[in-house]
């Protein structure tokens, strides 16, 4: 029970507020390892927690009555795909949808925001990743002033009630902010440079959009306090080690689908089977 007490409180502190209520991102280390400073220690319970993540997806799928929707945002070189390939990777792929936001096409551009995302939130018994979300439109569309104030601070609530939707349909929202240094994005946008397997994921666009990191940190603060909800909760992690960035959204995950009802469904019609 002390264990698990433990886990509650590190998982508690990487929580925003609901609304934010004394909340500052800038307040928060990067590269902090709190709660979790033995390595080794960290990345053997990060498989374990992996393992019981993928034993609780089992019963997911198989009882279809919840949904999990987690959200990744970051900026460039955050640790989004590392951590759908590290945390993801091991788990059986039947029931994972992911989905990846780009930019949206004409065809998008013609519906409201949520459209795309709606179309792609999970059904009962899968998970859902999302790769970028919705909140690209009060991020990136704030930054660069690509919709009018107004019709950007509607979408706050747009979105609040778009998410409460949800999860009164059985889906269970989790939100991570992958919080990087700037220091540390400029050794990893270098290190891409270096390496000829990932020189291909380098866009001259990232840095123009580097050069408007406080810009984006500001567009982070509000879309974090505005939009932290107890049924659709943000939560910051410091991303700078991507082992601990790995052992946090693990753990979380487990805890929330610990939480969850999940039972096999019952066995029916199976009296007088008889096999030959």
């Amino acid at each position: 029970m002390a264990k698990r007490a433990k886990t509650d409180d590190l998982i508690e502190r990487t929580r925003v507020p609901e609304d934010g209520r004394g909340f500052a991102l800038a307040e928060i280390d990067p590269g902090a390892k709190t709660g979790l400073p033995d390595r080794a220690a960290a990345e053997v319970q990060t498989m374990a927690d992996i393992a019981r993540i993928d034993e609780l997806q089992d019963v997911l799928y198989a009882q279809s009555k919840h949904a999990l929707l987690i959200v990744l945002q970051g900026t460039d070189t955050s640790g989004k795909d590392g951590t759908i390939r590290k945390v993801f990777g091991p788990i059986d792929p039947l029931g994972l949808r992911i989905t990846g936001f780009k930019a949206p096409t004409p065809q998008e551009l013609a519906h409201d925001f949520l459209w795309r995302i709606h179309q792609a939130v999970p059904g009962k018994g899968e998970i859902g990743i999302f790769n970028r979300s919705h909140y690209e439109d009060v991020l990136v569309v704030r930054v660069h002033g690509l919709a009018p104030k107004e019709v950007i601070e509607r979408r706050y609530h747009q979105i609040n009630a778009f998410e409460q939707h949800l999860a009164e349909n059985g889906v269970t929202l989790l939100k991570f902010l992958l919080h990087i240094s700037k220091d540390e994005q400029k050794a990893r946008l270098e290190a891409r440079l270096a390496d000829p397997t990932k020189q291909w994921k380098f866009n001259p666009g990232d840095l123009k959009e580097r050069a408007l990191w406080d810009d984006y940190q500001a567009a982070y603060q509000l879309a974090l306090t505005r939009c932290s909800k107890p049924h659709a909760p943000w939560y910051v992690i410091p991303a700078d080690r991507k082992w601990y960035r790995n052992a946090l959204i693990a753990r979380i995950i487990r805890h929330h689908l610990e939480r969850l009802d999940l039972r096999y469904p019952p066995a029916s019609g199976l009296d007088g089977i008889v096999i030959t």
